[in-house]
């Protein structure tokens, strides 16, 4: 009997296309299990798991919050780790509290770069959500008063002139001691318990396979980011695919906790009657 075709969501980051090529190119044993990849920025594909249209994908912790229910999550694959966090910019160097009712763009609703900006000052509350490639062109056109900048706006938001206001993952650290936790990959609860284990093996084999072979993923990290120059990607990828994207680990798995437990406590995300994992 052919096996069914799972669909796997995941973005054009080169993290992820450095992540997923070897497991979407058969390069590692998926014990039969064949995907249709859909590639999405981030928070696209949050609101594709929000509505439940995809068997497994990378999605926000924050969104995670929100689908504990529906998805479970996979120990390999997260981008998590230290000195990797959202950074709060602006057009001039100004106090965080002096922008309280100012417009600050964001990449994104149910991401977890918003859900630490709530964390971090709860009475910052005047976002402007847009695709996170845009928010440096609305700070520096007045169309935000500051903006948060993930992925790779991080490696290039100097060459605009803009400045740092906060570093939200070294707040995060500062305040926990525990490694951010930005982004993992869930599987559908409904799915086969033995299905989600043989994922989750699988995934962690191509983590491993595409860090002891780097070279092998360029070309296609390169069709997926075209505008972002070799050296970006290079250094994209050394900061968000780590020991932690192999294995969450006891750390990791700390970490995503105690985010969720405050974003819980803060009203942010529901109470949930589901563990994190099957």
């Amino acid at each position: 009997m052919v096996s069914p075709e799972l669909t796997l969501g995941f973005s054009p980051c080169p993290n992820d296309t450095f992540m997923f090529y070897p497991l979407v190119h058969g390069l590692v044993d998926t014990a039969g299990l064949r995907y249709q990849e859909r590639l999405e920025d981030v928070e696209t594909l949050n609101q594709l798991a929000l509505k439940g249209e995809l068997d497994v994908s990378k999605v926000s912790y924050h969104a995670l919050g929100h689908i504990r229910d529906e998805y479970a999550l996979l120990r390999s694959g997260s981008a998590l780790g230290r000195g990797c966090g959202p950074l709060l910019v602006a057009a001039d160097r100004i106090d965080p509290a002096d922008l309280r009712g100012r417009t600050i763009a964001v990449p994104g609703r149910y991401t977890t770069a918003k859900l630490l900006l709530r964390l971090f000052d709860p009475t910052l509350d005047n976002f402007l959500v847009m695709p996170f490639n845009e928010i440096m062109d609305a700070v520096l056109t007045g169309q935000a008063d500051a903006g948060l900048i993930i992925h790779e706006s991080r490696f290039t938001y100097q060459g605009f002139g803009l400045h740092k206001l906060v570093d939200l993952g070294e707040w995060w650290e500062a305040e926990t001691g525990l490694p951010i936790p930005l982004g993992g990959i869930v599987a559908r609860r409904s799915l086969r318990m033995d299905t989600i284990s043989a994922i989750e093996r699988a995934l962690r084999s191509g983590v491993e396979y595409a860090r002891t072979h780097p070279v092998e993923a360029v070309h296609y990290i390169r069709e997926h980011a075209q505008e972002i120059s070799e050296d970006v990607c290079a250094a994209h990828i050394a900061l968000y695919v780590n020991d932690f994207s192999t294995e969450l680990g006891e750390e990791g798995e700390r970490a995503v906790s105690e985010l969720l437990l405050r974003a819980e406590k803060s009203g942010i995300i529901p109470a949930s009657r589901s563990g994190l994992f099957v």
